[in-house]
């Protein structure tokens, strides 16, 4: 992602050129159907998560309502100019975000294996912050459904998830080896 990064601007400028040399319309369609998948997936995580919400609150869709006008308005910045993105840093923010991700789902896995009796250790709790974390809080809530966080992990746990996000981690945000690409030139 990082990589990616720095030359994402004029690849997409690239890739706009071609499309638009081919035609209008398959651009045009190109966005209808990438933003139609994008719908579709939202539509499809709305549902779940209304029909999840078994207490008939419309907690849910309140949430969905103000993620979808907090992108409008985003959308709407960036389109006015007011708002300016590095794509580099982001990409890195984002890139480091889900490797901790991967690495809570990595142990949650584990902890799957464990409750299945695949692997043991189920009882020898690496440590237990749910006094302070109640897994039941919004908070806890929201750290369990984006990290996978689980405030009594066990032993083994704990060991898989730091065995993968250390040097995964490290390798990530590690300085780059390659220079950066800069385009050629013309000779005229």
């Amino acid at each position: 992602m990082r990589r990616t990064a720095r030359h994402l601007k004029a690849e997409l400028h690239g890739r706009l050129d071609a499309a638009l040399a081919v035609g209008t319309g398959a651009l045009v369609a190109t966005a209808f159907l990438a933003v139609g998948r994008e719908g579709l997936e939202t539509a499809l995580f709305v549902w779940a998560s209304v029909h999840a919400a078994s207490d008939g609150t419309p907690k849910p869709l309140l949430g969905v309502a103000l993620g979808l006008l907090t992108a409008v308005l985003l959308g709407w910045l960036f389109y006015r100019g007011a708002l300016r993105i590095n794509l580099s840093k982001f990409f890195t923010y984002t890139g480091a975000l889900l490797v901790v991700v991967a690495a809570g789902v990595l142990a949650y896995g584990f902890h799957d294996l464990q409750e299945a009796d695949f692997l043991p250790g189920l009882g020898d709790k690496a440590f237990d912050i749910s006094g302070a974390i109640p897994p039941d809080s919004w908070y806890g809530t929201l750290l369990k459904g984006v990290f996978n966080f689980q405030p009594d992990p066990t032993t083994l746990q704990v060991t898989v998830g730091l065995l993968y996000l250390i040097p995964t981690l490290a390798l990530f945000l590690a300085p780059s080896r390659t220079p950066a690409v800069t385009p050629a030139r013309d000779a005229a």
